[in-house]
């Protein structure tokens, strides 16, 4: 989802848009047409008390920005519509790590790594002397694996092996087409190649293959051990190459994967970190990046402490009672 906020240091609004986001594969000027009303929504419903147009800053943190050269580009288009008088755009990852870095984090407030794991699969880490750690994050072409994407399709590849014999016995050949209700691999495989089942439904495979693995299946279990190394993987590359592995610091876990409350994932992640990365203090982030944006605009504004706990309350979920699932995010 595109979510856009708008507002002062002393006040904070924001809308939450029905539109998904625009690859700059299919051009700048329609990734940016997706924001814009959104953008104008957000000001508009701000009020007379809102921020003016041209707001002093616009930051923009979004997903598929994953190249310096796109942020670039990306920042150049939004500087173009008139929206601030200065612009800053990043990959939405950076959105997770900021949102993730508090107040309480004392002299490491301004370091950490965040691994984001929704559609797709992503780390970025910065130093408080500006230094970054970050990934192309293209997919298969740059080296990842996994995401709510990645893990759909091992879900939907293992079903298919398992009914033509091919690969292991699997529940996921009975419960990946049973999902779109379909009675066979064969049919959904079908139903994909031919149209009628979107292949970005894939995602909706995730909570199938938790499913499975709770109820003990090898081959889905292996999957999301695989995920939990992936993750921890990118986390501990990201803090090497930081010199940050030695020291205490945040590592802020995201996105609808890692946010979603399963523990077969979540276990493994710690314990991982823990062998991998002893000093790293995992922490989910359950806020939608929106409220990293605001932070970073705000960082960028110099504004005060109490301006960034106005937009925490503002922009964080309630927690959850005791012993209730998580929310996650989109």
């Amino acid at each position: 989802m595109t979510d856009a906020a708008s507002g002062t240091p002393d006040r904070a609004t924001a809308l939450r848009e029905s539109l998904r986001g625009q690859s700059p594969a299919v051009g700048v000027g329609a990734a940016v047409d997706v924001l814009a009303e959104a953008v104008e929504r957000a000001h508009a419903a701000a009020g007379p008390g809102g921020a003016a147009v041209p707001v002093r800053q616009v930051t923009a943190c979004l997903a598929n920005a994953d190249l310096p050269v796109e942020e670039e580009a990306l920042a150049a288009a939004l500087t173009a519509r008139g929206w601030g008088r200065r612009v800053a755009v990043h990959n939405d990852t950076f959105a997770v790590l900021r949102a993730g870095l508090t107040a309480r984090d004392g002299e490491a407030a301004g370091r950490g790594v965040a691994v984001v794991c929704g559609a797709g699969i992503n780390c970025v880490g910065v130093r408080s002397d500006g230094r970054t750690a970050r990934f192309p994050a293209l997919g298969r072409l740059s080296g990842d694996w996994g995401g709510g994407g990645g893990l759909g399709e091992e879900a939907l590849w293992h079903a298919a092996r398992a009914e033509d014999g091919r690969g292991e016995a699997t529940l996921l050949r009975t419960a990946v087409p049973a999902h779109f209700g379909l009675g066979s691999v064969h049919a959904l495989i079908e139903a994909v190649h031919l149209g009628r089942i979107a292949w970005e439904r894939r995602l909706e495979l995730v909570p199938v293959l938790f499913a499975a693995a709770g109820r003990g299946d090898a081959v889905a279990d292996g999957l999301i051990a695989r995920m939990a190394d992936e993750v921890v993987t990118m986390a501990v590359v990201a803090l090497r190459e930081l010199d940050l592995l030695a020291e205490e610091v945040p590592v802020l876990l995201g996105g609808g994967v890692l946010a979603a409350g399963q523990a077969l994932l979540d276990d493994r992640v710690t314990r991982l970190l823990a062998e991998r990365a002893p000093r790293a203090v995992p922490r989910v982030v359950r806020a939608r990046p929106v409220l990293g944006a605001a932070l970073l605009g705000l960082d960028a504004l110099g504004a005060p402490v109490d301006a960034h706990d106005r937009a925490r309350r503002h922009f964080e979920p309630p927690r959850p009672p005791d012993g209730a699932p998580a929310p996650a995010p989109d």
